[in-house]
């Protein structure tokens, strides 16, 4: 019998699809992976009771679990990018690194070293095996499609990786869930930073970086109020920006630039012009089982809650130009740029420019 460590999140998608593996007649050991200590009396860290999930979880479908610390991993891999790329005044995008430098990283090789045949994630996505290569597929729900996330992960990452809710849409997961009396079946969906969870951001990065407070001005120049540090916003950002009434109820303020040498954060009022740009520059390139040619048509992704849209790629000096076909709404440096075919994942690499 074949052996696989499932990553157990104390959620409904990886308990179902510990419950599908061992249906599927796989020996099954869950693992919950302990990567944040909050130390805060007040802090939001839902670690306790996530553990508590999976061992309710693991108890029902009997099989064993243990769990593994990795917070120093996720300290200097993850979080302190993280913090670098907001200390620059970009806007990171840490889950997607957390797959690369953890999850398929120290928890795949620790799952191995403990004998597994296999590693298994809840993750919505599949993997497929074309002439001899990973190739990373979208999953089946579309609405619930996790590759953009998974841009990063190498080819020979996915060696011995089980997605078993490629297929299944997320509807049928909490049916399962449901029906086989697993204790997380209603429990909703994690929308925090990964492993970081949900919690006041402004008051959770104010503990590591100091704020700047500093000048809102429109793009004619004219100061409209005062931002709290230029690490809180992000483009196209329509909330927590104060100026309501400034200039009467028609249209909304959003934000359009940040100019970090000047600590000044640039504002629209209704004209959402600004935010559309017609290419960016990407570097950290990442192909998932595709070979690129110089230039190529795909489409791509720049957030993840976006449908795809049609590209040209152009290859140049290790990193790459993406032309849109039509102009794209808040492209964000730090993000990632994701790119696709009809059915694949090709890979993705980290928006560093922004052509407008």
């Amino acid at each position: 019998m074949k052996t696989v460590i499932v990553g157990m999140s104390g959620g409904v998608d990886s308990s179902v699809a510990a419950y599908i593996l061992k249906e599927q007649g796989y020996n099954v050991i869950g693992l919950y992976m302990m990567n944040w200590e909050e130390t805060s009396p007040d802090g939001a860290c839902s670690a306790d009771t996530d553990f508590a999930d999976v061992r309710r979880v693991c108890s029902a479908l009997d099989i064993p679990y243990y769990s593994v610390n990795f917070a120093k991993q996720y300290m200097d891999r993850v979080f302190s990018h993280f913090l670098e790329e907001y200390k620059a005044g970009r806007t990171p995008n840490p889950d997607v690194l957390c797959n690369r430098e953890i999850k398929f990283g120290p928890f795949r090789d620790y799952a191995l070293s403990l004998g597994a045949d296999y590693i298994a994630t809840g993750h919505y996505c599949g993997i497929e095996t074309v002439d001899g290569k990973n190739r990373l597929k979208k999953a089946a729900d579309t609405n619930k499609d996790q590759t953009y996330f998974l841009n990063q992960v190498r080819e020979s990452q996915l060696d011995g990786v089980l997605f078993p809710l490629a297929d299944m849409p997320k509807s049928k997961v909490r049916e399962i869930a449901e029906k086989t009396g697993l204790a997380t079946a209603e429990k909703k969906d994690s929308t925090g930073i990964c492993f970081i969870g949900e919690r006041n951001f402004r008051k959770f990065l104010s503990g590591y970086l100091p704020a700047q407070p500093g000048k809102i001005i429109t793009l004619e120049g004219e100061t409209v109020g005062e931002h709290a540090g230029l690490m809180y916003y992000t483009l196209g950002q329509r909330r927590g920006l104060d100026l309501g009434g400034k200039k009467g109820e028609d249209g909304r303020w959003f934000v359009v630039k940040k100019d970090l040498k000047n600590n000044v954060l640039y504002v629209s009022h209704g004209d959402e012009t600004p935010l559309y740009s017609q290419g960016c520059r990407v570097s950290a390139l990442n192909w998932i089982g595709f070979t690129p040619e110089t230039e190529f048509e795909c489409t791509a992704k720049f957030r993840y809650r976006q449908g795809e849209q049609p590209v040209t790629v152009k290859l140049e000096n290790g990193g790459a130009t993406v032309e849109f076909k039509e102009k794209q709404r808040a492209v964000t440096e730090g993000q990632y740029a994701v790119f696709y075919d009809e059915k694949y994942c090709l890979g993705g690499g980290v928006i560093e420019e922004v052509y407008y």
